[in-house]
């Protein structure tokens, strides 16, 4: 520890991302990136927009994204907000809506980086158990004191709760925000984004990194009613006028004027998830219905650490969490066709 931190920075326990280690070609399976290339689109509006402009500042409204973006969700664009990944927009979510004498509410089981930004807000949480099963028991979501964050698809457990039975959680919770992080709801759930105009007090958080293969732009957007937005904007302008660069601006919004590629691409990771969890419940694994594009696996005969270990030794990393009640589990991002059949192929041999 520094003797040049404050408080604050010495009680952080930061989020871990999955890693990325370089001393050998692996079959990456371990973060949740798609398989496949973005639309040739964005390849190209990225290459028209390297040009000379990069000398200039992009534009801090994010005008252009935000209009394509409202009318992809049917929105207008006061309901949109743009930022540099979903994580940040997270962050700025908790600065703007959540207060540290007031408790907010997220599952026990669910995306890690709640739990750092609550930290570093010091803001109080209730968390919430999943039950064993890991579905989301939501009358203990009713009546929060300071709010109520809930990831859907959920993280890492790939479960969903359907869009209507989210209703409920926002009918109880009229005076706090309600955030829905759907990260990864282009793989098979229906959004949250339909309840916006009757619910202001619900903010859904969506990114570009999964279903759009644009992980490496870091381009995430919100939509919610505009008191939402205008706060969203108010925390991010106190930090970074310029969240969005040239090249990432470009290339977003010209993967939302590619929905054939978009719809194809998540076809086929769809079907690829479908093949695999029968694959792996034959071979014995328990795998509980997934809407992601990963799958959260366990095998009643073999420890989850050891299944991790002996899939990195054959060149494939899946994510193991060593945390209560899913030490015994791995995540496995859904890949091409190719790796997930190395992945079963591997499974076999270390099973059998």
């Amino acid at each position: 520890m520094s003797k040049y931190w404050n408080q604050v920075t010495a009680s952080l326990t930061p989020y871990v991302p999955g890693e990325q280690p370089k001393d050998k070609t692996y079959i990456k399976l371990n973060t949740n990136e798609n398989p496949y290339p973005p639309s040739p689109r964005v390849l190209t509006a990225i290459d028209e927009a390297t040009n000379a402009d990069l000398r200039l500042y992009p534009d801090p409204t994010c005008d252009a994204l935000i209009q394509t973006i409202a009318a992809h969700y049917a929105v207008t664009p006061d309901q949109v907000f743009v930022g540099n990944g979903s994580d940040e927009i997270l962050g700025f979510a908790f600065a703007a809506f959540f207060s540290p004498d007031r408790a907010i509410r997220f599952a026990d089981i669910t995306y890690s980086f709640y739990q750092v930004y609550a930290k570093l807000y010091n803001l109080s949480v209730e968390r919430i158990p999943l039950d064993a099963d890991f579905n989301m028991p939501l009358e203990q979501f009713y009546g929060s004191e300071g709010g109520v964050v809930i990831a859907n698809p959920n993280a890492p457990t790939s479960t969903f709760v359907p869009v209507d039975q989210l209703r409920v959680v926002l009918d109880h919770n009229p005076d706090h925000v309600v955030i829905i992080d759907e990260a990864y709801i282009d793989f098979g759930g229906e959004s949250a984004v339909k309840l916006i105009d009757s619910y202001p007090n619900l903010l859904v958080i969506q990114t570009c990194s999964k279903s759009r293969s644009l992980a490496g732009l870091r381009v995430g957007f919100a939509i919610g009613h505009p008191d939402l937005i205008e706060g969203l904007n108010r925390i991010k302008n106190s930090f970074n006028s310029y969240t969005l660069d040239r090249l990432a601006l470009a290339g977003a919004q010209a993967s939302f004027e590619d929905q054939e590629y978009f719809e194809r691409m998540n076809a086929k990771v769809i079907a690829t998830r479908t093949w695999v969890v029968d694959e792996l419940r034959a071979l014995g694994f328990l795998v509980p219905e997934s809407r992601a594009n990963f799958v959260f696996i366990t095998h009643p005969n073999h420890e989850g650490s050891a299944l991790f270990q002996s899939l990195r030794e054959k060149g494939i990393l899946v994510r193991y969490f060593n945390q209560p009640r899913i030490d015994q589990y791995l995540r496995v991002s859904i890949g091409t066709d190719e790796e997930m059949q190395a992945l079963i192929s591997a499974l076999e041999e270390i099973i059998h």
